[in-house]
């Protein structure tokens, strides 16, 4: 999966409504997006994402229904489209027959936070059969052990954890970032990405601050989407979006 930095990638809940959001986030420069599977117990959810999950739920969504979502977003966006669900719905599914399905619909990655790396081994050979990128998530707590297994097996990019907890909107990011970022560069040359309350324009500029070549951006966009719908989504990655490449001109 080809990354493009200053990353900005833009989370969305699978829901009826996921396509017109999808091309919305693409039209206001979102370089990738992250497809959220419903799943009743997503235990690195805070608040915002847990209401879309549990409505999505609600609107019938299952992980076949979410497959071919994503397969209708690849049919109108050209950026990396990468699902994001927890290990129950894909051991359930069959990890062989999720990554085989989830490939042939157009994704380029996968994402799953609760699946500890010295566990994925399954996994990541379907991921690696298919063509696609197993993405870990390394956070402050990690350990340097965990850090270079993670890193030696990672594709597409790594996601920083900002914080030790669940996903929600904050205020500022997060001081413990670019020790983070300090600590992962040894072991791999994959772009960082931080995510996990980035919720504004400055605080996406701080990421690149700190070392991070981008930022993912769930709770923000899926607050933004409720309130004001795609209009709005696209509006505010717009503004992230020429915050993220003022600092990349900037520094160049």
């Amino acid at each position: 999966m080809n990354i493009t930095t200053p990353a900005l990638v833009i989370y969305l809940m699978a829901d009826d409504d996921v396509v017109e959001l999808a091309e919305a986030a693409v039209r206001g420069g979102a370089t990738a997006l992250e497809l959220g599977i419903p799943f009743s117990d997503p235990l690195a959810d805070g608040p915002t994402v847990q209401r879309a999950g549990q409505r999505a739920l609600r609107h019938g969504i299952t992980t076949p229904r979410a497959l071919e979502l994503l397969a209708q977003i690849r049919e109108r966006v050209d950026v990396p489209v990468i699902p994001m669900t927890y290990a129950g719905p894909v051991l359930a599914y069959g990890e062989a027959r999720f990554c085989e399905q989830a490939a042939a619909a157009g994704a380029n990655g996968l994402i799953v936070p609760d699946l500890p790396h010295d566990e994925a081994g399954d996994l990541l050979e379907g991921c690696r059969r298919n063509g696609l990128d197993l993405i870990p998530l390394l956070a402050p707590t990690s350990r340097d052990d965990r850090i270079a297994a993670a890193c030696a097996d990672a594709g597409g990019f790594v996601y920083l954890v900002s914080v030790a907890g669940i996903t929600g909107s904050r205020d500022a990011l997060s001081d413990r970032v670019a020790p983070l970022v300090e600590r992962v560069r040894r072991h791999t040359e994959l772009p960082l990405l931080v995510g996990f309350g980035i919720a504004s324009p400055e605080a996406a500029q701080a990421a690149l601050a700190a070392g991070t070549d981008g930022v993912v951006i769930g709770s923000k966009a899926i607050e933004v989407s409720e309130a004001e719908g795609a209009a709005g989504l696209e509006r505010f990655v717009s503004s992230v979006s020429a915050a993220l490449n003022h600092v990349s001109i900037a520094t160049d």
